[in-house]
């Protein structure tokens, strides 16, 4: 009974617009509280206790520097200067701006671990770019939503860091290595259909005629961002630092550029920059402390143990049940963030993982493919949020546009189902 209400609590209060990290508290904290009516002080005392241990995580020091990397990354003028790069190699033509949106969104990936942050800084760029060539502000925002959800693939990855931390058996150096090939994959999907509907509806008439930047001058004008992933992915892979420790250099390297070399960053932009950033950290870090408590109510309620004979034993087979996985968190993406999907769902899920014996790192990339689809889903699609934002256009209008990127993506989650080497041959290649 007291389970039930656990998620009854912890949905109405959704429902009401109660903050996803209040209502995750809220609801562990009741639901501890009524099944531990009789001891001293309800039990609460383990909810100051869970809320630390839920934040007390190496790993997790790797956050607020990813997340004031990508801040520091959308001022600094790197993205319009891989914009330009990217343009003078494929060239002017119907269809390649959309092309270069998602090849850059792509590479930002390999810089800053946030969806959001990586479409506010292409979006900024690509979304007047493809404007003023012909293309259709919701098709425009569609792209650039759809582009970013590539950066929770693409090491280094916040997400990959979360779950890291939630499941002993998954490094953090094994996920970032494994979300390499399905977020590349990813990438290329996503061209596909872009490409496909910009020369279906003739759109990007004026493309041909703008000019096309001087390729030397463009790679001299980019290189310092085209060195950041290989600064930070290499540095990882050499042993010279730890990823939290790569997000700090990372951190560094960007002001480098930003203040010293393109001259995009004052100093009194730094405190913005912070603010900005010390804002989403503290909301990404207080869902995840509060999400402990309702973890920990979980575990205490004998919730899981429970959920996972129910799946086991329902006669699905093993990729019966990942199917139902996967539309449960189809359903699910599209009303939550990555990080809430994760926090609430991996405690449920892991049991289930080690009764199939599917590998960790693995069923990391499966969930964070989800999360990625989940990203540019309506209703709730922070990625799509950000472009349609900038756009300024009802995220019910990319509706028509998205729905070929949510498939071609969602071919590459069942590739890496059908073939999980596709995740876990870098990884054991590279020796994690």
């Amino acid at each position: 009974m007291i389970a039930t209400l656990l998620f009854v609590a912890f949905l109405a209060m959704l429902m009401l617009g109660v903050p996803i990290g209040a209502a995750l508290g809220l609801a562990g904290a009741v639901c501890i509280a009524l099944a531990n009516a009789g001891t001293q002080w309800f039990g609460l005392l383990a909810v100051p206790q869970n809320f630390y241990a839920g934040l007390a995580k190496y790993p997790l020091l790797a956050v607020p520097m990813f997340v004031l990397v990508g801040s520091i990354f959308d001022r600094s003028g790197v993205a319009l200067r891989l914009v330009n790069f990217a343009v003078a190699i494929v060239g002017r033509g119907p269809g390649m701006l959309p092309l270069v949106a998602i090849a850059v969104a792509m590479f930002l990936g390999g810089i800053s671990g946030s969806g959001p942050a990586n479409a506010a800084a292409v979006g900024a760029v690509m979304i007047a770019a493809m404007s003023r060539a012909g293309y259709p502000p919701s098709y425009s925002a569609s792209v650039v939503g759809a582009a970013a959800a590539t950066d929770i693939l693409i090491p280094p990855s916040i997400a990959f860091i979360v779950y890291s931390v939630m499941v002993p058996g998954a490094s953090v150096p094994a996920l970032f290595a494994a979300g390499m090939i399905p977020g590349v994959l990813a990438g290329f999907a996503l061209m596909i259909p872009a490409v496909w509907m910009a020369r279906r509806h003739k759109m990007g008439q004026l493309e041909a005629s703008l000019p096309r930047p001087p390729f030397w001058r463009s790679l001299r004008d980019a290189l310092w961002g085209l060195a950041a992933p290989v600064l930070i992915l290499g540095g990882m892979r050499a042993g010279w630092f730890t990823p939290t420790e790569a997000a700090v250099v990372a951190v560094f390297y960007g002001l480098f550029v930003g203040m010293v070399v393109h001259r995009t960053i004052k100093v009194r932009d730094l405190f913005t920059i912070l603010r900005e950033s010390g804002e989403l950290s503290a909301v990404i870090l207080l869902v995840v402390a509060l999400a402990g408590i309702f973890a920990y109510s979980l575990s205490t309620l004998g919730v899981i143990d429970p959920v996972t004979r129910a799946i086991v034993n329902s006669g699905l087979g093993e990729y019966g049940v990942l199917a139902l996985l996967i539309l449960l968190l189809v359903t699910v993406g599209m009303f939550l963030d990555g990080v809430s999907i994760f926090l609430i769902f991996v405690p449920l899920l892991l049991p289930i993982v080690n009764h199939y014996k599917w590998d960790p790192v693995w069923f990391g990339v499966i969930l964070t493919l989800k999360v990625a689809l989940g990203q540019f889903t309506p209703p709730l699609a922070v990625n799509l949020m950000v472009s349609c934002r900038i756009a300024k256009v009802p995220m019910e209008s990319t509706i028509r546009w998205v729905g070929w990127m949510l498939l071609s993506m969602a071919l590459v989650m069942v590739l890496v189902i059908a073939f999980p080497q596709l995740a876990l041959w870098l990884p054991k290649t590279l020796g994690y």
